[in-house]
C-alpha cells in the first residue's frame, strides 16, 4: 500500500486556500491511515487472514508508530524485546515503550520497567527521510513586512495587542494568532489539566521563564507566549513544524526525537498550527539564542521541509 509522510499530509494541508485550517476529515485521515496500518501489522504477526510473516509485522508497526500510534509503537517494543521479526534489543524496545508510555499507554509504563530508559537514538525505521534536493535550509531572511490576511474569528482586541507586539518579538501577527487559537480559541481564562494558562497556555514553568506572573492578564499572556516563540524560532532556526511540536511538547522532547515526536496529539498540533499560518518556514532572529545542537541532524528528515 502507498502511505502518506507527514510531509505529504503537510503539503495537501497547504495546497488549501490560505485561511484554511486542519479539518476534522484531516485529522480522521491520518486517524484512519494509523489504524489501517496496526491492523494489516496485527494480521502478519498473528497469520489472520496472511501468511504470518514477522519482519513484514515490524514494517508496517514502525509505519504506523511513525504516524503516533501508541499501541503500535507498544507492539513493536514488544518484538524487540523479544527478538521476534527483528534484532532483540532492549535498548530499541526501550525507545518504542517509552514514546507509547508518553502517550498515556499504561501497559508500555510497565515494560519500561523491565528495558530501562529510552536510548539516546531514534531507530532507523522512525526517520521519515526527505529527498535529497530537500534537506537543505533556506538563509535566514529579515521579518516580513507585508500585510497580513489575519482570521476572521479573531476578536478585535486580541488581534490588537498581536499586531502591537509582533515586531517587537520579530513574528509574524497571523502565526501568533494561529497558536492563540489553537491554543485557547482566544478563551483569556483557559485552563488545561495541565495547569497550562491563558490565551498561549504557558504553563509554571515557561511562565515563570518568560516573566509572566499574571497569566489571565491578556497582554501579559500574550507576551510571554511571544517571547517564547521568539527565543524558539531562533533555536530551531525559523522552522515552523519544529517550533510548533516544541511549544506543545518541549523542545527537549523535540531533541531527544530528532524532530517532531511521534505523538498522535503533537503531529495533529503541527498540522494545525501550519494551517493556521499557512507556511513552514519563519523569518528569525539568529541572536536570540543558539541553534539547537541537534538541528544538523533534524535536517535529514523530511517532517522538516
Amino acid at each position: 500500500m502507498q502511505c502518506l509522510s507527514f510531509l505529504g499530509l503537510v503539503c495537501l494541508l497547504l495546497a488549501a486556500p490560505a485561511r484554511a485550517t486542519v479539518s476534522p476529515a484531516e485529522g480522521e485521515a491520518e486517524r484512519s491511515l494509523r489504524t489501517l496500518l496496526r491492523s494489516e501489522a496485527l494480521g502478519y504477526e498473528n497469520g489472520e487472514g496472511v501468511e504470518r510473516d514477522a519482519e513484514k509485522a515490524a514494517q508496517l508497526y514502525c509505519k504506523a508508530a511513525r504516524l503516533g500510534d501508541a499501541e503500535s509503537q507498544f507492539n513493536l517494543g514488544w518484538m524487540y524485546a523479544n527478538g521476534r521479526g527483528v534484532e532483540r534489543s532492549d535498548a530499541t524496545a526501550a525507545f518504542f515503550f517509552h514514546a507509547a508510555a508518553e502517550q498515556g499507554l499504561e501497559q508500555a509504563v510497565r515494560m519500561l520497567a523491565n528495558v530501562g530508559g529510552p536510548p539516546n537514538y531514534v531507530p532507523e525505521c522512525m526517520i521519515d527521510r526527505a529527498p535529497p534536493q530537500m534537506t537543505e535550509r533556506p538563509p535566514a531572511r529579515p521579518p516580513v513586512r507585508a500585510p497580513e490576511v489575519l482570521p476572521p474569528d479573531a476578536p478585535s482586541h486580541i488581534v490588537e495587542i498581536v499586531k502591537r507586539l509582533a515586531p517587537t518579538y520579530k513574528l509574524s501577527p497571523r502565526l501568533v494568532l494561529a497558536f492563540i487559537k489553537v491554543e485557547s480559541n482566544y478563551d483569556t481564562a483557559a485552563l488545561s489539566p495541565k495547569n497550562a494558562k491563558g490565551l498561549m497556555q504557558l504553563i509554571p514553568d515557561t511562565a515563570a521563564r518568560f516573566g509572566v506572573f499574571r497569566p489571565y492578564d491578556a497582554e501579559q499572556n500574550i507576551r510571554g507566549g511571544m517571547a517564547y516563540l521568539h527565543w524558539l524560532m531562533a533555536y530551531f532556526e525559523g522552522n515552523v513544524p519544529l517550533v510548533a511540536a516544541a511549544y506543545n511538547a518541549g523542545e527537549g522532547t523535540v531533541n531527544r526525537y530528532r524532530g517532531v515526536p511521534p505523538y498522535a496529539e503533537t503531529r495533529a498540533y503541527v498540522m494545525r498550527i501550519i494551517g493556521g499560518y499557512g507556511r513552514l518556514d519563519h523569518p528569525f532572529d539568529a541572536g536570540a539564542a543558539q541553534a539547537s545542537p541537534q538541528l544538523r541532524t533534524m535536517r535529514s528528515f523530511s517532517f522538516m521541509q
